[in-house]
């Protein structure tokens, strides 16, 4: 008998640890990997499938991952401006800056059907800090000036495909005609979406002197911090120029990163204050829009 009671020890203790084995993988599956929190440089967590208010990856998409480690990394930046239908079509410039709703939402949807997955540039920045991986076929998707349209329009569908995105905020020109107020700009905060500075008054930094340039560039950053309670580390270029002085200033003022128009798909650290970008033209067909994403590295 004491033979026999050993031996159901020895079972009960064999599947109890194949139990905890279990639970131990369940768990360790579970676990979302690290990221670091807007400025604060501090480790928060990070799910690598898209919001609950998007579709759910398969278990495939959800492990093809990018391992922390590369210097360069292929991560299209793709840059838009206005999402409306074009309201003169003698403006060229204006037909140029503006991607219609249909055709916006066409495109988001054609990234989801094709496993793309829309991190924002504090996931990017924490890439090179070694702190996450990043998904596979990642994308970033900006939004220049506070456009009203992004918060009406755009805004709407990216929660609809669980998908995120990058507004960057003229602070000068909250709540005039046209662009988004402050209470909505904290409102996109507050869901996800991250704000970045586009300067005080959408001037042309190489042009500014000195003390212009510094204001531009540190009140922006200043009146969007005390707005959204937290540090904003990246800057988008207003239309696209800057020099070494620009960049030298805008390392001096606390940011991170900075987005330029100057095209490109693929980013280091080494250029985090000129990271280059995919524009998005009105009238572009999914073909093209397709192909300006360049080559995938998963």
């Amino acid at each position: 008998m004491g033979t026999t009671i050993r031996g159901r020890g020895v079972r009960r203790s064999s599947a109890a640890l194949a139990l905890l084995s279990g639970l131990f993988l369940v768990v360790a599956c579970s676990v979302a990997l690290p990221r670091l929190s807007r400025g604060t440089g501090v480790p928060v967590r990070v799910q690598l499938k898209p919001p609950s208010t998007g579709p759910a990856p398969t278990p495939a998409r959800a492990q093809a991952v990018i391992p922390p480690g590369r210097l360069l990394v292929h991560v299209p930046i793709l840059e838009y401006h206005y999402i409306r239908v074009n309201p003169d079509p003698r403006d060229q410039l204006g037909f140029n800056l503006s991607v219609t709703p249909t055709n916006f939402k066409a495109q988001m949807s054609w990234l989801s059907a094709h496993h793309y997955h829309a991190i924002d540039l504090a996931d990017l920045r924490a890439y090179f800090a070694g702190q996450v991986y990043l998904p596979s076929r990642p994308v970033v998707l900006t939004f220049d000036d506070g456009y009203e349209d992004f918060y009406a329009t755009a805004w709407p569908i990216l929660l609809a495909l669980g998908l995120r995105g990058v507004s960057y905020v003229v602070p000068g020109f909250l709540g005039r005609r046209g662009y988004m107020t402050a209470a909505q700009v904290g409102q996109l905060d507050r869901a996800g979406i991250e704000i970045g500075s586009h300067t005080v008054h959408h001037v042309d930094l190489t042009r500014a002197d000195p003390l212009t340039l510094r204001i531009e560039l540190e009140a922006s950053k200043g009146d969007l911090e005390r707005l959204l309670g937290h540090p904003v580390l990246d800057l988008c270029y207003p239309s696209g120029r800057f020099d070494q002085a620009v960049e030298a200033a805008v390392a001096a003022a606390g940011y991170q990163s900075a987005t330029t128009e100057q095209p490109g798909t693929s980013h280091s650290w080494a250029d985090r204050l000129a990271w280059t970008r995919v524009r998005v033209a009105g009238g572009e067909q999914l073909p093209a829009f397709g192909a300006s994403l360049g080559p995938s590295d998963t």
